[in-house]
Order: structure tokens, then sequence, then C-alpha cells
């Protein structure tokens, strides 16, 4: 299972960022880094704070990839350790669960021609009623159907999934259910 884990930082700025967008949807890029063992700390990220309303993200991929060329520029272009390693946004007035559209998106993503990762991870957020950040994460392979990843915290235990059992449970089978596609 891939593991993503957030650091401290990037929490604090991923917090504050969606604290900003109030009920709008943002979103950006997951730079990361690979620890090894299939575990991947997110070193930085992108904040898109346009193209999102109550229900919709439109990413912008200019500026994902100008984001990028920056990261990579900063960690040396050490490509075997520091690279794209998918996407975020947030489903404020949702489950932080990805909708139909998100899966088709991502799915669109790993399997464009001369996309040269492996592997994509998509991570869906929101704040939960405390202000904690409550999330989950998906990877995806070209040709491979969506498995779900762990998110963790770089200090330890899991970042929060949705709170309920039906959010947890029925909304990513409906989500799956939706695109035809089967669990693993």
């Amino acid at each position: 299972m891939i593991e993503v884990v957030l650091p401290a930082n990037v929490a604090v700025k991923l917090r504050r960022e969606l604290r900003r967008a109030g009920d709008r949807e943002i979103g950006g890029v997951l730079a990361g880094e690979d620890l090894g063992g299939g575990r991947f700390l997110v070193a930085d990220l992108s904040v898109q704070r346009s193209g999102g309303g109550v229900a919709h993200f439109v990413r912008d991929p200019g500026a994902h990839r100008r984001f990028m060329r920056r990261f990579l520029a900063r960690t040396g272009n050490d490509y075997t350790r520091f690279n794209y390693l998918g996407e975020w946004h947030s489903h404020p007035s949702f489950p932080a669960l990805p909708s139909g559209t998100d899966l088709r998106q991502m799915q669109g993503l790993i399997e464009e021609r001369g996309q040269p990762a492996n592997f994509l991870v998509l991570l869906v957020v929101k704040l939960g009623r405390g202000g904690e950040i409550e999330a989950t994460g998906h990877a995806f392979r070209r040709g491979a159907h969506v498995v779900q990843a762990r998110v963790a915290r770089e200090e330890g235990g899991e970042v929060l999934a949705p709170k309920t059992p039906f959010e947890r449970l029925s909304g990513t089978w409906m989500a799956w259910r939706r695109e035809g596609a089967k669990w693993l």
C-alpha cells in the first residue's frame, strides 16, 4: 500500500489555505520525496486559489508545471528522490472523498501520453468541525483500478478520514460504483 506522509509544516500550510478558502474548493500539486518502501513525504504543495467554486475545482496545468520546475530546481533535480507525486484538492462542503469527476481526471492524467510517473496520488481534503484536516488518499496507475492510499502524519498516526461510517464506507463505494470500477 502506498503511504502519503504529511509533515507538520505542510499540514499547517494546508490548514491555513483551507480556512482562507472557506466554502470554495482549492487545490494544487503534491511534490513528493520517496522515503522508500512505498512511503512518500509531501515535501511541498502548491495552492491554486482560483478555479474553484462550492462544488467544483478546475486545475491549472501551466501553474502546476511552473511549481514543479521550481520545486525540482530547489531539490537539485534529483528526480529519483524528489518528484511529482500527484494532486490535491478540497471538498469543503462534502466528505473528503473523490467524486466521479475526480476519479476520471486522475486516471486521465496517469494515462496521458508522455506521463513519466508510474503512479499518481490524489488527496481530497477538508477541515473538520474542530479545525483538523480530514483526508483520503487514492493512487492511480495506467490500466489499473484506483486503490486507496494511507494518509499519515509525519509525527505518527493517520490523518483523520471522513467521520461517519456512511462517509467512510458508502461515499467511496458510491464513487467507485458510479465509475463502474471494482475494488481490488
